[in-house]
Order: C-alpha cells, then sequence, then structure tokens
C-alpha cells in the first residue's frame, strides 16, 4: 500500500510530522510541489556539504538546520512564489541576506522560481551562521 502524499497547507508548504534527523527533513523537501522541491534538495546539499554534522529537524512545519547544543541557524519554508530561507541571526552575516524582518536579528533569502541562486554566497552565509549561537526552537 502507498503512503499518502503529505497535505499542501497554504502557499504550498508540506505538512510534515515534526521529527529530528534527516528523514523528516527528506520527506518535507519530497513534498514540496514543483521546481521548490528541487531547490530544496539543492539546498539541503549545499548546506549539509557546507557543514559536516549538521544537526536536522522538521518543526512549525518547516526544515531546521542547526549545530548540535547551538541551537538552529537556518530553516526553510514554502510560500506561493518562492522559498523563503530565514538565516535567525542574518543581521549578524556579512553582507546582510537582502530580505528584513520584523525580528531584529533575522534575516531572509527569498528564492523563487527562476532566480539564479548564488550557491558561493549561499554557502559563505550558511558557514558564518553555523558558527553563531542558534535559535533553541
Amino acid at each position: 500500500m502507498r503512503k499518502a502524499k503529505p497535505k499542501l497547507l497554504s502557499g504550498g508548504n508540506p505538512q510534515i510530522s515534526k521529527g529530528h534527523g534527516n528523514a523528516p527533513v527528506k520527506a518535507y523537501i519530497a513534498a514540496m510541489p514543483g521546481w521548490k522541491s528541487k531547490l530544496g534538495r539543492k539546498l539541503d546539499r549545499l548546506i549539509t556539504s557546507t557543514v559536516p554534522g549538521v544537526s536536522k529537524a522538521v518543526k512549525y512545519n518547516s526544515p531546521l538546520f542547526g549545530m548540535e547544543g547551538q541551537g538552529w541557524f537556518l530553516s526553510l519554508h514554502v510560500f506561493t512564489n518562492c522559498v523563503k530561507v530565514a538565516f535567525f541571526r542574518g543581521a549578524s552575516l556579512r553582507p546582510v541576506p537582502p530580505g528584513t524582518s520584523k525580528q531584529a536579528k533575522v534575516r531572509y533569502l527569498d528564492i523563487r522560481e527562476d532566480d539564479k541562486l548564488d550557491e558561493v554566497q549561499f554557502t559563505k552565509w550558511v558557514k558564518q551562521a553555523s558558527k553563531l549561537p542558534g535559535e533553541k526552537l
């Protein structure tokens, strides 16, 4: 018997049961609709190769990436027209990611279907973010 596909919430965000480890993150990425799933796989691959031993989890219907004992430094979230990467200490990154937040420390990177991801800059942000104190979500 085949497993039912996860329900898509507002904006196409997959509803995945919370859990720790690679499996729930992979399930979330597989359930991302259309082009977003391919982008999710790329982002996961870039994060994992940039930060060996990165911790992963799904909470609040978003994949989280962090360092054991230091908290979470990044999350992904699906919206109708983009995949939003949240850097929880993004205001401390150089250069600062372009998307502002109501939270002083958080900065976003919105990636749309036709955007070309600057992988070099993205991995620099990931590396910097992984060395900062994370969020205890």
